[in-house]
């Protein structure tokens, strides 16, 4: 697969994530009590949450999470490739794409362990980063070099 596929498809995923994740916002609630709930270790925490979400968190919650970590791949996987390039500003918004999308999961994490909102918030703008990287990083691929003086 191209690698301008692979960023138009990481921008329609992580546009797709971003949707699920506001309907999630509206319409679930996490308990206040769950497996990785106010952890005294976070990266413990976090993953007993993920876990907990995934198959017992409502649908949509389930979905959002599973999403994300498959997103997860898909951006280390578009990182990877931007990287291998021989472009260094694809590479280089690719790498912080996926940057960007790993540092939402983070903070996903983080709301569902402590329920702060602003971690949800954070999320999502990490998320439309993530898109502006990607756009970013898909323009300069189809750029063919720089443009003779007339």
């Amino acid at each position: 697969m191209s690698l301008r596929r692979m960023l138009l498809g990481a921008i329609v995923l992580v546009l797709v994530q971003a949707g699920i994740g506001m309907t999630v916002n509206l319409d679930v609630t996490v308990p206040a009590r769950h497996p990785g709930a106010r952890p005294g270790s976070y990266l413990g925490g976090s993953f007993d949450s993920v876990v907990w979400s995934i198959g017992h968190g409502a649908a949509a919650l389930a979905i959002h999470a599973s999403l994300g970590l498959a997103l997860v791949i898909v951006a280390a996987g578009v990182a990877f490739r931007g990287l291998r390039s021989r472009h260094r500003a694809v590479g280089a918004w690719s790498l912080l794409g996926g940057l960007l999308v790993i540092g939402a999961g983070f903070n996903g994490a983080s709301f569902l362990d402590f329920g702060n909102d602003i971690s949800s918030l954070i999320m999502a703008l990490l998320a439309f980063g993530a898109v502006a990287s990607y756009a970013a990083a898909l323009y300069v691929a189809g750029q063919r070099g720089p443009v003779p003086p007339a």
